[in-house]
């Protein structure tokens, strides 16, 4: 589903011909309050708009929504107050509550034409995001696709700042939407049409339309150059494994980032297999690759001065006659051989290939996601991203997720677990002998493969990229496309500091 026209206005909000006009309300330290942007609108009410909502029960909560008729004080017949919340110890909204309440708003706003909303006069840029994501709905598979999406939005801009930097924002806010957009459809297309060559197909049109250089290893290419992991994992399904690199290089690029994801187009555990209860929530086990390809054309679009490689590994974890199993010896991109414990560890086997690859390349930073290990879930819960890597550049990573509103939390990698991973047979082992920091040596198996210099970070995002619940805030049923906000936010850095 589409997303609403976004444009600025600076029209009079009581004359405005909207079908709905959108405000925020706080729960301000004397009880219901107007946020910012809203004056305006509570002139046309006679001062008395607080009063009203008080009356109908609004209490400003987060995302609480209160629907008033404007009984023609607006030329918008109908007025929602949607709840930012309680304001920080500082007396500030943070971006997070406005996506969160835009997103709420949103998902009010289906099936009507035109809106007209004063939440981006409190930040514009977290209205744009929480908007396009909140009301996001996947429908392609339905026969009755319900109201369609709201059809144009006007953003009230900020009181402060210049028009061409509110314009920047729209811009910046409406790319990074998109590409989380485009994560939760490549996710929540099922595994019957998103498998391993339609994958890379959809990869490589996305790429190249906006000028990315697309390169498909088949199973012959991959055999051909020795990916192990990759061919191993996808040795048990009809569908052959693919490896898509993507390649940007950005106006005046001075860093070198290297990009992977997993692609696992569906997981069922392979010989080791899954439970059924559950297992149909395996159809995200690409979210990782989605978000990288998704990643990759954001950079395009907002022309980051970096040169950036993504590698793509993607596969369908399957049993049949012809699958690995536990005990074979598979030898990795790069020569290293890994003893198969556990065939539902298959995460990391394409991974390590991928990875073992980039590294060539001589990359400065490389960071990988992938929905690697139920361990994270047990350790974060479903709304946290564990982030292991380099020290530095993992609190770094760890911080930018958290800035944008996509909880992530720096995870150590204990030398000790090292051992656990030794095999009789080959130079380490897929998984441990028992269950104990399970991510944790998920990521120190992935740090053999990376080359000693390069700086980098692993997020696992098992919990986060899919969410089975209803919607709340921005995020609605299904995959979230999450870590896209935490990848941008990360090159933008890395593009202005190095």
């Amino acid at each position: 589903m589409t997303g609403p026209k976004l444009a600025l206005t600076d029209s009079d909000l009581t004359t405005l011909a909207a079908d709905v006009v959108v405000v925020g309300t706080v729960q301000g330290p004397d009880g219901l309050a107007l946020a910012d942007g809203g004056a305006a609108v509570d002139a046309a009410f006679e001062g008395g708009l607080v009063s009203l909502l008080d009356t109908l029960g609004a209490k400003g909560k987060a995302e609480e929504v209160v629907k008033l008729p404007t009984l023609g004080k607006l030329a918008a017949p109908l007025l929602i107050a949607v709840g930012l919340g309680k304001p920080d110890a500082d007396g500030a909204i943070t971006e997070e509550q406005v996506r969160r309440a835009a997103g709420a708003a949103a998902r009010s706003l289906s099936g009507r034409k035109r809106a007209v909303t004063t939440l981006s006069a409190v930040h514009l840029g977290a209205t744009v995001e929480g908007t396009l994501l909140g009301g996001y709905g996947f429908t392609t598979y339905k026969s009755e696709a319900g109201d369609g999406p709201l059809g144009k939005l006007d953003l009230v801009a900020p009181a402060t700042g210049a028009l061409k930097d509110h314009r920047a924002a729209l811009k910046a806010a409406t790319a990074i939407a998109e590409a989380v957009t485009t994560t939760r459809d490549l996710v929540n297309t099922p595994p019957n049409d998103l498998f391993p060559a339609s994958f890379a197909d959809r990869a490589a049109t996305l790429g190249k339309a906006v000028g990315l250089d697309v390169e498909v290893f088949d199973e012959k290419a991959l055999r051909k150059a020795g990916y192990g992991g990759i061919l191993g994992v996808g040795m048990g399904s009809s569908r052959p494994p693919r490896l898509v690199r993507l390649t940007y290089v950005g106006p005046k690029a001075t860093k070198k980032v290297a990009l992977v994801g997993k692609g696992i187009t569906f997981d069922t555990g392979g010989i080791s297999i899954k439970p059924a209860a559950g297992m149909d929530e395996m159809t995200s086990d690409m979210g990782g690759a989605a978000a990288i390809v998704a990643t990759m054309v954001l950079a395009a679009k907002l022309k980051y001065p970096l040169e950036i490689t993504a590698w793509v590994p993607m596969a369908e974890n399957m049993p049949s006659g012809a699958a690995y199993r536990p005990g074979d010896v598979l030898t990795m991109y790069g020569g290293k051989t890994v003893e198969v414990l556990n065939t539902d560890a298959e995460g990391r086997l394409i991974l390590s290939d991928a990875i073992a690859r980039a590294c060539e390349d001589n990359p400065d930073y490389l960071i990988e996601t992938s929905t690697l290990t139920g361990a994270a879930v047990v350790a974060l819960g479903k709304k946290t991203a564990g982030v292991m890597g380099s020290d530095d550049f993992r609190d770094r990573v760890a911080a930018a997720g958290r800035a944008v509103g996509e909880n992530a939390w720096a995870m150590p990698l204990p030398e000790e677990l090292r051992a656990d991973l030794d095999s009789r047979l080959a130079d380490l082992a897929n998984v441990m002998g028992h269950r104990w920091g399970g991510m944790l040596a998920a990521g120190i198996f992935l740090r053999e493969f990376v080359t000693e210099g390069v700086q980098w970070a692993h997020i696992d995002i098992a919990g986060p990229s899919w969410h089975s619940g209803g919607p709340t805030g921005y995020t609605t049923k299904g995959s979230t496309g999450v870590p896209v906000r935490t990848l941008a936010a990360v090159l933008a850095d890395i593009a202005a500091n190095g």
